[in-house]
C-alpha cells in the first residue's frame, strides 16, 4: 500500500526506442491495459549507455500523457558492458548466511571495484553431483548505471522500484506464455537495435545469458553506407520502402549480409552453450524489433536442429478487442517481450 498500485508499469528503454507497457492482474491472470511505443533519436543511448537523457524524457513524459498513465510505478531493465551476470558453485549455505558474504564471494568474479556495483543473487539449488554444493546466479550492475536510469525515471514523473536485467525480463515473460517438460533446452534471442540479447533456459531456470552487441542498426548502416543515403532513408529501404533510383536487388544483398553477420553470432553464442554443456537446444524463440529482417529466422534455422519460431509475448494475455484489434496485437508483438516481462514483476519479489 506504501507505493499504491501493486501493478508496475513496464519499461523498456532500448537503443531505438521505449515500449511501456500496462498490465493488471487478477487471480493469477493479466490483462493489457496500455501499450504505449515511442521512437528515440540516433545515438541517444549506444550500446545500453545513455549518451542523452533529455530525449527520453521527453519521450516518457509525452507516452504517459498520450496513454493517460496514473500509475507511476515502474519496472525497468538494463543490459550491456556494465552487466556481469555469472553462474558460480559455492557450499550449501542458507540464503540469510549467502547475503552475509555475497561480497566476499563476488570480489572474484566482478571486474570492477565492488562499491562501484549493486549486487544480487539467486539460489538455483543443488549442484549436479555435488550435494555438499550449490548453484548460485550471481548479478552485478554498475550503480552509475543503475541511477541514471533511475533519476530518469524520476525526471519523468515515474517511481522507479525494480531494476532487472533484460535477459531476465526476457525469461520472465516466457515462462509467463510457455511451458515445455524439464528436458526442454529453450534459446529466448531478442534481436534488438543493437544489442541482441540471448537467454537460454531449462525448467524455467537461466542456465546461460549474453548479450551480443550487434542488431538490425547493423544492417541498416550496411545500407546507409553501400548506397549513400541518410540512417532514416536506409531504415525506410529495410523495411521495404522504395525509393525511386535504388536498386531492390542491392537492398535484399546487404540486408541478406547483414543478417548472416547476425546469425552467425547467435549461432556462435549458442554453440558455445551446447559444446560446453553436452546439451542440444531444442526450440529458439525470437523477439525484437530486428527479428522481422527478412530471411533472418530461416537464416538462423539453417545449421540448427531447433525449431525456430517468433515469440508471442500476450499468448496468455487477456485483452479487450475494443482496444486493441488483433492485427495491432500481432504488430507490436515482438516489440513487447522485455517490457511484458517487467510489467509482472512485484515490488518486493
Amino acid at each position: 500500500m506504501l507505493f499504491g498500485s501493486k501493478n508496475l508499469l513496464g519499461l523498456d528503454i532500448g537503443t531505438s526506442a521505449i515500449k511501456l507497457v500496462a498490465m493488471e492482474e487478477t487471480k493469477g491472470a493479466y490483462k493489457l491495459n496500455n501499450f504505449g511505443i515511442a521512437k528515440l533519436p540516433k545515438e541517444t543511448i549506444v550500446n545500453g549507455v545513455i549518451i542523452h537523457s533529455e530525449p527520453i524524457i521527453n519521450s516518457i513524459k509525452a507516452l504517459l500523457s498520450n496513454l493517460k498513465i496514473d500509475n507511476k510505478n515502474t519496472a525497468i531493465s538494463v543490459s550491456g558492458h556494465p552487466v556481469i551476470i555469472k553462474k558460480i558453485t559455492l557450499p550449501i549455505m542458507s540464503e540469510e548466511e549467502l547475503e552475509a558474504n555475497i561480497e566476499a564471494e563476488a570480489e572474484q568474479y566482478i571486474p570492477f571495484d565492488l562499491d562501484e556495483v549493486n549486487i544480487d543473487f539467486q539460489i538455483l539449488g543443488v549442484a549436479p553431483e555435488q550435494t555438499d554444493q550449490m548453484n548460485v546466479l550471481l548479478v552485478a550492475a554498475k550503480k552509475q548505471l543503475v541511477e541514471e536510469y533511475s533519476d530518469i525515471l524520476k525526471a519523468a514523473g515515474l517511481k522507479p522500484l525494480i531494476a532487472d536485467i533484460d535477459v531476465f525480463a526476457l525469461g520472465n515473460m516466457f515462462n509467463l506464455n510457455y511451458s515445455f517438460d524439464e528436458n526442454a533446452i529453450v534459446a529466448l534471442v531478442d534481436i534488438g537495435a543493437s544489442i541482441t540479447n540471448i537467454n537460454i533456459i531449462r525448467n524455467e531456470t537461466s542456465v546461460f545469458n549474453r548479450d551480443i552487441f550487434l542488431g538490425g542498426n547493423q544492417i541498416t548502416e550496411n545500407i546507409q553506407k553501400n548506397l549513400s543515403v541518410s540512417f532514416e532513408e536506409a531504415e525506410e529501404l529495410k523495411t521495404g520502402t522504395i525509393i525511386e533510383g535504388i536498386s531492390q536487388d542491392v537492398i535484399a544483398e546487404q540486408i541478406q549480409k547483414g543478417s548472416l553477420l547476425i546469425a552467425r553470432e547467435i549461432k556462435r553464442a549458442l554453440d558455445f552453450y551446447t559444446g560446453s554443456s553436452y546439451t542440444e537446444i531444442t526450440h529458439i524463440f525470437l523477439s525484437g524489433g530486428g527479428s522481422k529482417t527478412k530471411n533472418l529466422k530461416e537464416t538462423i534455422k539453417e545449421g540448427t536442429n531447433a525449431e525456430v519460431e517468433f515469440t508471442d509475448p500476450f499468448k496468455t494475455i487477456k485483452y479487450d478487442k475494443k482496444t486493441f484489434d488483433t492485427e495491432y496485437i500481432k504488430k507490436i508483438s515482438l516489440l513487447s517481450s522485455i517490457s511484458v516481462g517487467l510489467a509482472i514483476r512485484k515490488f518486493g519479489d
